[in-house]
């Protein structure tokens, strides 16, 4: 068993144990601290592989010796880079994790503060009074729809009198103003002169001709005036 595993069982620090673990913000500030120092220790071996390099260069075949204990030190560099991208890869995908986990655990506790918060509104609701309620209310829209058709319909007045007995009514008035009519019609002076029998024949013809013409013409001024009243009496 490695010392890692030794430490880990063995439970970390008194404190953590006293307080039972960690909690999950303590975790990723501890996760953060450590992925900025191991960046700080990438950017170190980085400057140094770059220094070992200049240095193998600069000895070259000249001073092989030198040159190849430059070369052997950039490849423990290059091996301790490497060493920690993977564990900065770890650290990431743990403080990651964690942070998903705290985020569903603060989902879960608010969700669970909503359902106590709807459990404790509907201890006060009773379903038959709601029933009651939404039967009334349906009630009141009945009779709002049924006084709101009672208003709209037209209303019927005037509705009581016959009509059959108006029109015989308005038809006897119009028979009067035709009789009125006839009695004012004028007619032409007999000639007091004695005519020929065949050209008074004519004459009266035309006489006749002209009383016609005469009661025609007043008979359909009468009967505009008595379609007038009709339209005025319906």
């Amino acid at each position: 068993m490695s010392k890692i595993s030794k430490f880990f069982k063995g439970g970390g620090s008194a404190a953590s144990k006293g307080r039972g673990g960690p909690s999950p913000q303590e975790a990723l500030a501890r996760l953060r601290e450590t992925e900025e120092m191991l960046s700080k220790k990438q950017e170190y071996l980085e400057t140094r592989i770059e220094r070992e390099l200049a240095a193998a260069r600069q000895h070259g075949t000249k001073n092989k010796r030198a040159a190849l204990q430059a070369l052997k030190r950039k490849k423990r560099y290059e091996k301790q880079l490497s060493q920690i991208d993977g564990t900065l890869s770890t650290i990431e995908f743990q403080r990651e994790a964690l942070e998903n986990s705290h985020t569903n655990t603060e989902v879960l506790k608010n969700m669970g503060y909503a359902a106590q918060a709807m459990k404790k509104v509907h201890e006060n609701m009773d379903l038959n009074k709601i029933d009651d309620l939404m039967q009334d209310i349906t009630e009141q829209q009945d009779v709002a729809q049924e006084i709101s058709d009672a208003i709209s319909n037209r209303a019927a007045f005037g509705d009581e009198f016959d009509e059959d007995e108006l029109m015989a009514e308005l038809e006897e008035l119009e028979q009067e103003e035709l009789n009125k009519g006839m009695k004012d019609v004028r007619l032409p002076n007999v000639p007091s002169t004695s005519l020929p029998s065949r050209p008074g024949k004519l004459l009266a013809f035309h006489f006749m001709f002209l009383v016609i013409k005469a009661c025609l013409e007043k008979r359909a001024d009468d009967e505009d005036e008595m379609k007038k009243l009709a339209a005025w009496a319906s």
